[in-house]
């Protein structure tokens, strides 16, 4: 824990895992045409631009997936384990009721004491947890800390629902923040308007131990369509002000990896030309709370993120959440 408040925040490392089982379009259509349902990778890939998407094995939970992207993050920031004072795991699918899956993964890594707990703000759900990890730490509740976006969506999918069982993939990504008395976090903001919870939710909870209502993933594609669009070039345009930047200062924009119609038509309106655009979805498939670290550290291994890139981070889901992070990195 800091013993003073910290000017700055800084990403210092990223890292990612996705489940070694990965399903094509193909396969997807197999599986569901063995139900009687009829689609096509064409039709998958013009309405979304999903070729692939991973689903991890059973018996595989959030906290497995999220332990080893955090391993990897903390190797690229060489940092250890005992020497991170934070945990948020953001996740939707956690992997029982209570305890957080941050708690877990903090078993798991083999350290103890440091506060740890989960975000669920669905697919903006990494928004919502590095602007939280960066306010501890620039008040000196922590000062490095271990932000992780950890999905099996896998386990929640309808597979007798065509338009959204080939949406969804599982994995994990993860960042070490800390704190610097240089820029990196440079400006943040997070909105909600639980007024349109229907648009896509989980209707279900369990209770008197049984499952009450539907446990499986419903959304409305038209209506989240229409309203992400709007919120993700607002609050943008919103984070690029505090920062006092502009769409010109943007080397590279990552957006949740929800539908690449979505993501191409936020970059238009951002006036980005589509290089810019990091695109992880062809092949991740959308994995909620995790594409945003899984995209960013895609880009950075890959190296087309570099040390002094701006990087625009923005995601909207269930909720209806919205959010977006201006970092240099």
């Amino acid at each position: 824990m800091n013993d003073k408040a910290s000017p700055y925040t800084r990403i210092t490392g990223t890292g990612s895992h996705l489940p070694p089982r990965r399903l094509s379009n193909a396969d997807m259509v197999s599986m569901l045409a063995a139900r009687g349902i009829e689609t096509s990778d064409e039709w998958i890939v013009e309405r979304t631009g999903i070729r692939a998407r991973h689903f991890a094995a059973d018996g595989v939970n959030a906290s497995d997936l999220a332990v080893l992207a955090a391993r990897q993050a903390l190797d690229a920031a060489g940092r250890r384990a005992d020497e991170i004072d934070l945990i948020i795991v953001a996740t939707s699918t956690a992997d029982m009721v209570f305890p957080s899956a941050a708690c877990l993964v903090q078993a798991k890594l083999g350290v103890h004491g440091c506060p740890a707990f989960d975000v669920q703000a669905v697919c903006s759900g990494f928004v919502y947890a590095l602007t939280v990890a960066d306010s501890m730490i620039r008040t000196g509740a922590a000062s490095r800390a271990l932000v992780i976006g950890a999905e099996v969506f896998s386990r929640i999918l309808d597979f007798n629902d065509r338009t959204t069982c080939v949406l969804f993939g599982d994995g994990a990504g993860a960042v070490v923040l800390e704190a610097s008395d240089t820029p990196g976090l440079l400006a943040s903001e997070l909105h909600a308007d639980g007024r349109h919870a229907g648009i896509l939710c989980v209707p279900g909870t369990v209770a008197g131990g049984q499952v009450l209502g539907d446990p499986l993933l419903k959304m409305d594609g038209q209506a989240v369509f229409k309203l992400a669009v709007g919120v993700l070039d607002s609050v943008a345009r919103s984070v690029l002000a505090k920062a006092g930047r502009s769409e010109a200062d943007i080397d590279w924009l990552i957006p949740h990896q929800a539908n690449i119609r979505i993501m191409q038509g936020t970059a238009k309106k951002l006036k980005l030309p589509m290089d810019k655009l990091i695109v992880t979805v062809d092949e991740h498939g959308n994995t909620s709370a995790a594409s945003i670290p899984l995209a960013l550290d895609s880009a950075v291994r890959s190296g087309r993120v570099q040390r002094g890139d701006t990087v625009m981070l923005e995601g909207v889901g269930g909720g209806f959440t919205w959010g977006a992070v201006l970092l240099d990195f």
